[in-house]
C-alpha cells in the first residue's frame, strides 16, 4: 500500500528565502530561482554556449534557451504529516527521480535504503519513525556535493543546454508500505530457450522461505526453500525452461509477459518482462533473437522546454516513441543520461530498442578521480537493476566523448566487467566516441560507436577545419556525388584488431533555420530568447515575409544530407547501424536546430518534415542504387548496380522493377526475380538504361521496387552541350573598361570571376550542405545554409531546378558566394547561419551602368567538366541573349567593383 506525499512542501533556499513549492516538481516549475545569466558553461573545453547579446534592451542568452529561473545549491522541503505506521509493517520513503537527496524525520537524518544516484528512485526505510505527527524534511542538492559535479552539469542529465540542472522530486514521492519480511525486486534475464531469475528478499529477522515463480512464458511453476538471513537475500533460479508457445519481443513488436514471485501466501511480487536475446550474431553484427539486424538509432538530449526533464509518464513516452517510429527510428540512444523508468516500459511495450548512458560528459580525465570512479561504478549498477526486466533496454555506455589516460582507461574496463558480472543479456561500451575515435576500439568493449576509426571516417559530414579554411570536413561536402560511397574501407582496417559489433556515431547534425512559429508554443520553464533574437535579425534585414521559403530550403537541403549518411551506412557491409544526431532540435550550444522536429517534439509544418517522406530511406528493407553520379548527358547509358538492404523479418522474394520517369518521358523494364535474404546485402541486378529518350534538360524519378520494398532517386539529363557565349553578351572575370563601356552603350555585361577569395574578396567558402551543428560551436565554418533558388526564373527554362538546393547544384554549391553591402534580389541567394545573417548571393542580374549586368559567384568557366556546370552555363547564355534578360534592381558600377576585383 501507498501513502501519497504530493501536495505543498515548504522550500527553503540557500539565502534564506522560503517559498511553497508543489511536489513532484522542480523550483523552475514552482516560480523559484534566480535570473539566469548563462552562468553554467556547457563544456570544460569550450568558450562557447553562453554569448549574451543585447535583445529590447537587455542582455539575453543567445546561444540556448534562458531559463526563467535558475537556482543551484542545497533546497531544504518540509512538511508535517500525520501518517501512522501499521502495526507489522515497514515503511519506505520514495522519491522516483531527485539530484542529490537527503532524508530527515524530526530533524534526524535517515540513511539511504539503497545507493543513491540521479538516475534511479531514492528509497530511505522509514520504519519505526513515523508516529502521526512528523516533520519530513528533504534536503534536495543539484550542487552534487561529493559527486563529480562539473562531469554530471556538462552532460545531459543536468546542461542548462537542454535539460537543465533543476532542483526538487520528480515522478512519485510516496510512502510505501510493506511486510516485515517482503520481496523487494524480481529479476529476470532471457537466455535463449532457457531464463534466470533472481528474487530479492528483505527479512526483518532470520528465518525460511519456499519462493514460487509463476508465469505464462514457463513451461512450469518454479520453487525453492531458502534460508534467509536478516537484510538482503538474493535467491537464483537458473536454467528454467520457456514455454514453446511463448512469443519473443522483437522490433516494432512488444510481446510481453508476467512473473509471479509468491513468498507464502501473504507476500508476492509481479514483474513484467520480454524474452528476447540481443547481441553479437558471431559475426560482429548487431542481432535480436538471432536475425542480423541494421541499427537506426535517434539521439536523445533531453530536450524538453516545457518543463526542463523528461516526462515522467508511460503515456507521455509512448506519444514519443510512435512519432520516432513514424520516421523509422528503432532505437533511442539517451546522449550521457538516463531516462526515466516510465520510457523503457512504453519503449518495452511498442518494441523499441534503448540505449541510455551514465549522467557523464568529460573530455579529459574521465573516471580518474576517485569520487568520480566510485559514483558512476553506483549509478551503472543502480541502472542495471533497476532497469533489468525492460527486453528494450539492450544497451549502455558510460557516457559521451570521454576522454581519459591510462589510469581512467582501466577503470572503465573494470566497469565494464561488473557490467557483464551483473547482467549478461546486454551489450556495454566503455563510452560513445570516445577520444572521438582517434584511440580506436576499446578490446573489452561489446560494441563500438564512432565517428572515426583513427583516420577513418565512420561518416560523411564534419565540422570544418581551420587549416582548410573553415571548410566542412567529410566527402560529403569534399567529394562529387554519388550513390556508391561506403565505409567499407574504414571497416577493413578496423576489422584487423576488432571483431564486434560497430555502428556511426551523432550522424547527420545538418541545421535548418529556425520556425518561428514555435515561439506561439512557450509556456513553460524555458525563454526563447536566442530564436526571438533571431527572428527580429530577420525582420531588420526584411526576410520576415520570405523567411519560411528559407526554412524550408534549408529542411529540404538537411534532409538530402540525411538521406546520403543514411544510404552510406546501410551501403557499408559489416555496419551494425547508424545512429542521427538528430531529428529533433538541439536548442542549446550555440542553437543547432538540426531536425526535422522541433525542441517541442512536434514536426515541422513544412513537406521535408513529414513523417513518411524521412521514413522512406529510413526503414529496415530499402534498394540501394549505386548511381555513379546524378546527373547524365542524353548521349549516355545509366549504369548502376542495385544492391538491397534487408534487415526486417522475412526474405524478399519477387521481380524487381524499375522506372525513369519525368513530366515528358519515361522509360520502365524489369531485372528479374532475385531472392533478398534477411541480414545483409544483395545484388538484385545491373541497371543498364540507354537516355537517348531525353531530348531536353529534364529531372527524372528513378524508382526501382519490389512489391512494396522500393526507392526513389533524382537524376538530371542533359543534352550534350558546348556552351559558347552570345556575340551580344560580353564574358568577363573583371569589370574592366570594356565591361563598363558596354555597359554604357547600354550592353549585357556576363562578369564571371574566378571563384575565389582573390577574385572575390567579400566573400564566403560555401559548401553542398547546411552547416554543421551551429555556428556557435564550431566557428571555424563560414556558415553557409545552402541556395535558396528563384525556381521560376526564365534562367532557369534549360536547368531544371527546386528553390532548394539538390544534387545537380553540387559543384556549383560548393564555389563562393558573394556578401553584399544590401539586400539585392538574387537569382541564387546564398542563405546565411542565423549567427551572422549577411545578405549573400551567388548569382544576380542588375542595371548598372546604362546597361545590363548578370554576375556569378559559381565560377562556371571552371566546372565545364561537370554536365551540369555545362547545362548552367548554356541556360544563362541563353537566357541573357534573349529579350526576357531585363532587370529592374540598379546597381552601381562602384558598388560591383567592390565585390569583384
Amino acid at each position: 500500500m501507498n501513502y501519497s506525499l504530493e501536495g505543498v512542501w515548504q522550500a527553503s533556499l540557500s539565502d534564506g528565502s522560503s517559498y511553497q513549492m508543489l511536489l513532484p516538481g522542480t523550483l523552475d516549475e514552482n516560480g523559484i530561482g534566480y535570473k539566469d545569466i548563462g552562468a553554467n558553461q556547457w563544456h570544460p573545453e569550450a568558450q562557447l554556449g553562453n554569448a549574451g547579446e543585447n535583445f529590447d534592451g537587455n542582455a539575453v542568452i543567445a546561444t540556448r534557451f534562458t531559463r526563467k529561473h535558475t537556482y543551484e545549491g542545497p533546497t531544504r522541503l518540509c512538511r508535517r504529516i500525520s501518517y501512522c505506521q501499521p502495526e507489522g509493517k515497514r515503511v519506505f520513503l520514495e522519491a522516483e527521480r531527485a539530484r542529490c537527496l537527503r532524508l530527515l524525520v524530526d530533524g534526524e537524518e535517515v540513511p539511504d535504503f539503497t545507493e543513491p544516484s540521479v538516475s534511479t528512485p531514492h528509497v530511505f526505510e522509514v520504519t519505526g519513525l513515523l508516529n502521526g505527527g512528523n516533520e519530513l524534511t528533504l534536503i534536495s542538492d543539484n550542487s552534487y556535493p561529493g559527486l563529480p559535479h562539473d562531469a554530471i552539469v556538462y552532460s545531459s542529465a543536468a546542461t542548462d543546454e537542454t535539460q537543465t540542472n533543476w532542483n526538487g522530486v520528480l515522478g512519485f514521492l510516496r510512502l510505501r508500505e510493506e511486510n516485515g519480511t517482503f520481496i523487494s525486486a524480481v529479476r529476470v534475464y532471457p537466455h535463449g530457450d532457457r531464463l534466470s531469475v533472481t528474487v530479492e528478499v528483505a527479512a526483518d529477522r532470520p528465518g525460511s522461505a519456499e519462493i514460487t515463480l509463476t508465469s505464462s512464458a514457463l513451461g512450469e511453476p518454479a520453487v525453492r526453500k531458502e534460508d534467509l538471513i536478516k537484510g538482503k537475500n538474493e535467491i537464483p533460479f537458473e536454467g528454467l525452461a520457456v514455454s514453446r508457445s511463448v512469443r519473443r519481443w522483437d522490433e516494432y513488436e512488444g510481446k510481453l509477459y508476467e512473473l509471479t514471485a509468491s513468498l507464502g501466501e501473504e507476500e508476492q511480487k509481479t514483474v513484467t518482462f520480454g524474452v528476447r536475446d540481443f547481441g553479437d550474431n558471431g559475426k560482429g553484427r548487431l542481432a535480436l533473437n538471432g536475425r542480423t539486424i541494421f541499427l537506426r538509432s535517434e539521439a536523445n538530449c533531453a530536450e524538453f522546454p516545457e518543463t526542463g526533464y523528461p516526462p515522467m509518464t508511460v503515456e507521455e513516452w509512448e506519444k514519443i516513441l510512435k512519432l520516432y517510429q513514424s520516421y523509422g527510428i528503432n532505437c533511442m540512444r539517451f546522449h550521457s543520461h538516463c531516462p526515466p523508468e516510465a520510457a523503457f516500459t512504453a519503449a518495452d511495450r511498442l518494441g523499441m530498442l534503448m540505449q541510455p548512458e551514465l549522467s557523464h560528459w568529460n573530455p579529459v580525465d574521465a573516471f580518474e578521480s576517485e569520487e568520480s570512479f566510485a559514483y558512476y561504478q553506483r549509478e551503472l549498477k543502480q541502472i542495471l537493476l533497476t532497469l533489468a526486466n525492460h527486453p528494450s533496454f539492450v544497451m549502455l555506455t558510460f557516457g559521451n566523448e570521454l576522454q581519459a589516460g591510462e589510469l581512467g582507461h582501466d577503470r572503465m574496463r573494470q566497469m565494464l566487467r561488473q557490467a557483464r558480472a551483473l547482467d549478461g543479456t546486454r551489450l556495454y561500451a566503455e563510452g560513445s566516441n570516445v577520444h572521438y575515435g582517434a584511440a580506436g576500439c576499446e578490446e573489452e568493449a561489446d560494441f563500438y560507436a564512432s565517428q572515426k576509426y583513427f583516420d577513418g571516417d565512420l561518416r560523411g559530414a564534419f565540422a570544418g577545419e581551420k587549416e582548410k579554411g573553415g571548410r566542412l570536413a567529410g566527402y560529403i561536402n569534399n567529394q562529387y556525388p554519388n550513390a556508391m560511397t561506403n565505409y567499407n574501407e574504414t571497416m577493413e582496417k578496423l576489422r584487423k584488431t576488432y571483431r564486434k559489433p560497430v555502428f556511426s556515431f551523432e550522424v547527420g547534425q545538418f541545421e535548418v533555420l529556425p520556425d518561428f512559429d514555435e515561439l506561439e508554443a512557450f509556456h513553460g520553464i524555458s525563454d526563447p530568447a536566442n530564436l526571438r533574437l533571431i527572428q527580429k535579425r530577420a525582420e531588420k534585414l526584411g526576410l520576415a515575409e520570405r523567411w519560411k521559403q528559407y526554412v524550408e530550403a534549408t529542411g529540404e537541403l538537411s534532409r538530402i544530407g540525411y538521406r546520403e549518411e543514411i544510404e552510406a551506412a546501410m551501403r557499408t557491409e559489416q555496419l551494425s547501424g547508424i545512429s542521427l544526431l538528430g531529428l529533433q532540435d538541439f536548442p542549446g550550444q550555440g542553437t543547432a536546430l538540426v531536425g526535422m522536429l522541433n525542441s517541442h517534439l512536434q514536426p515541422k509544418p513544412f513537406a521535408f518534415a513529414r513523417p513518411e517522406a524521412f521514413q522512406a530511406f529510413f526503414r529496415a528493407q530499402l534498394p540501394l542504387v549505386q548511381l555513379p553520379g546524378y546527373t547524365f548527358t542524353s548521349d549516355e547509358i545509366l549504369r548502376a548496380d542495385v544492391i538491397v538492404a534487408n534487415y526486417g523479418r522475412q526474405d524478399i522474394r519477387g521481380e524487381w522493377r524499375y522506372e525513369l520517369k519525368g513530366k515528358t518521358a519515361a522509360v520502365a523494364g524489369v531485372l528479374g526475380e532475385k531472392d533478398c535474404p534477411v541480414g545483409g546485402l544483395t545484388k538484385a541486378g545491373t541497371l543498364e538504361i540507354p537516355l537517348d529518350f531525353v531530348k531536353e534538360p529534364v529531372r527524372l524519378d528513378l524508382t526501382v521496387a519490389c512489391g512494396e520494398v522500393g526507392n526513389t532517386y533524382p537524376i538530371w539529363v542533359y543534352p550534350p552541350a558546348a556552351p559558347v557565349c552570345p556575340e551580344g553578351v560580353y564574358e568577363t572575370r573583371l569589370l574592366d573598361e570594356q565591361a563598363l563601356a558596354v555597359l554604357k552603350a547600354g550592353g549585357k555585361v556576363y562578369l564571371s570571376p574566378a571563384s575565389d577569395k582573390e577574385h572575390l574578396p567579400s566573400s564566403i567558402q560555401a559548401q553542398f550542405t547546411t552547416d554543421f551543428w551551429s555556428v556557435g560551436t564550431f566557428p571555424v565554418q563560414e556558415g553557409g545554409m545552402g541556395q535558396l533558388i528563384d525556381a521560376s526564373h526564365p534562367v532557369f527554362s534549360g536547368f531544371p531546378t527546386e528553390t532548394h538546393t539538390n544534387w545537380q547544384w553540387w559543384p556549383m554549391a560548393s564555389q563562393r558566394a558573394i556578401i553584399l553591402p544590401d539586400t539585392y534580389q538574387a537569382i541564387v541567394t546564398e542563405m546565411d547561419s542565423y549567427a551572422y545573417m549577411r545578405p549573400m548571393a551567388q548569382l544576380l542580374e542588375c542595371r548598372c551602368g546604362g546597361g545590363r549586368l548578370m554576375l556569378s559567384s559559381l565560377g562556371l568557366q571552371d566546372l565545364q567538366q561537370y554536365p551540369e556546370g555545362r547545362a548552367l552555363q548554356a541556360a544563362i547564355y541563353r537566357y541573357m541573349d534573349s529579350k526576357e534578360f531585363c532587370p529592374v534592381q540598379e546597381i552601381a558600377p562602384e558598388v560591383i567593383r567592390e565585390l569583384v576585383k
